[in-house]
């Protein structure tokens, strides 16, 4: 009888895990503001949130660390994440943010249409070449897990669970999905940061420029510069007690939320409105948002949103320490077909973001919204600003509602297109 031996990574507290977390948060923040020549060059090819990112990933790759095994992003995700919200939302400006809604709207309907037709279109594209890749008979079907894989691509991860009871794919054939989904998603993640650092010259191909984004952003800078301050202990407590008192609060209300909806609207499940995490991510903007026309919204001048920043940074290389690099050429045959789909929902957004002349911000947080889901979204978003987190939330939304409704589509199409 073999035994297949599982190798354990040189490093398996969690404690320690977290700690490196930490270490390269502080380290990629503090070189990427160095005035070192060499330092200022490699961050203009690599921004820091993209190093962020990606050095966690090398480390688990190379077994340093288990990011699958470790609890710390499981602890970073729900705690520190939503925290991480309140603190971002609590000095937004209701009013300035609703003047970015037609361009962020019309970019997340771009892309979700981009996956919807990408869908049938990739398939078709590769039966002419590699038929076995989109094939398949019964539950094996690679359609079904494809059409899975389109829900969360329109909505996010709670679609790609509600479509696998729709469309019943094999237990094998949709881990296969779930590894494609991971893989892509983390690596449009990765390109989308890269592009931050880029905003400027991609929005020249858009024929774009930022100023709604940044007429935000200087308000929102302005308010901090008016209301900055050395913080006082009492601040930096009340800093923590908002943040992590919004969080509990929004998980003390979400629970029953979900146990109300299952038992009394079960229909409601389609929406992906039985998520527990979902509704932790909406109260936690919604407090923040509620706190903002508090005076409680001063807290920003002693550090709020940077508080955030730190749990948002945080977040990044916990992501990072999910991700398998060596996975990519393990599953090459199905991440031709997911890189040829995603080249659809890219082409989708290119040309209507040049058409509408969007700027990059909108690109991004929607093609995270789309790809990602709200907490990913968020992400994106706060990478150009802490106070543009609720638009990637918004948007986000609108991909838990129409997910599945886009993914039963793209997946009936898919059948078709497998013949």
């Amino acid at each position: 009888m073999n035994e297949v031996t599982v190798r354990q990574p040189l490093i398996q507290q969690d404690i320690v895990v977290f700690a490196i977390l930490v270490l390269i948060t502080t380290a990629v923040h503090l070189t990427s503001n160095s005035q070192n020549r060499v330092l200022k060059k490699f961050y203009f090819f690599c921004p820091p949130l993209l190093v962020m990112y990606f050095v966690p990933g090398i480390l688990n790759t190379a077994n340093v660390i288990n990011g699958e095994n470790s609890r710390v992003y499981e602890l970073i995700s729900k705690f520190l994440l939503p925290a991480g919200l309140v603190l971002f939302t609590l000095s937004v400006d209701i009013r300035e943010l609703w003047k970015l809604r037609k361009k962020a709207g019309a970019m997340f309907l771009a892309g979700a249409v981009g996956v919807i037709i990408g869908g049938p279109l990739t398939i078709l594209i590769v039966k002419q070449f590699a038929p076995g890749l989109v094939g398949g008979e019964g539950p094996d079907a690679v359609w079904r897990g494809l059409a899975c894989v389109s829900g969360s691509w329109i909505g996010g991860s709670a679609n790609l669970a509600a479509l696998s009871e729709v469309f019943k794919p094999s237990p094998k054939l949709f881990s296969s999905m779930v590894i494609l989904d991971t893989i892509i998603a983390n690596l449009w993640l990765a390109i989308l940061l890269f592009g931050v650092g880029r905003n400027k010259q991609i929005n020249r191909f858009f024929r774009a420029n930022d100023n709604d984004v940044d007429e935000v952003r200087e308000k929102i800078a302005a308010y901090q510069l008016a209301t900055s301050k050395i913080p006082s202990l009492g601040n930096v407590l009340s800093i923590l007690a908002v943040a992590f008192g919004g969080c509990g609060l929004a998980y003390f209300i979400a629970e029953p939320t979900v146990a109300y909806i299952q038992m009394q609207y079960p229909v409601l499940e389609r929406f992906s409105l039985t998520s527990g995490f979902f509704w932790v991510v909406i109260l936690c903007t919604t407090i923040g948002v509620a706190l903002s026309f508090t005076p409680l919204r001063r807290l920003e001048g002693s550090g709020a949103s940077r508080t955030g920043n730190v749990f948002l940074y945080l977040f990044i290389t916990a992501v990072g320490m999910q991700m398998d690099i060596a996975s990519v050429a393990e599953n090459y045959g199905l991440l031709l077909v997911g890189f040829i789909w995603l080249l659809f929902h890219i082409l989708a957004m290119l040309i209507v973001g040049r058409l509408i002349k969007a700027p990059y911000f909108f690109f991004a947080v929607a093609g995270e919204a789309n790809l990602g889901g709200a907490v990913q979204a968020s992400l994106i978003a706060s990478a150009f600003h802490p106070a543009l987190a609720p638009v990637g939330v918004l948007l986000a939304v609108l991909g838990y509602v129409f997910g599945n409704y886009g993914g039963y589509l793209c997946g009936l199409l898919m059948q078709w297109a497998s013949g």
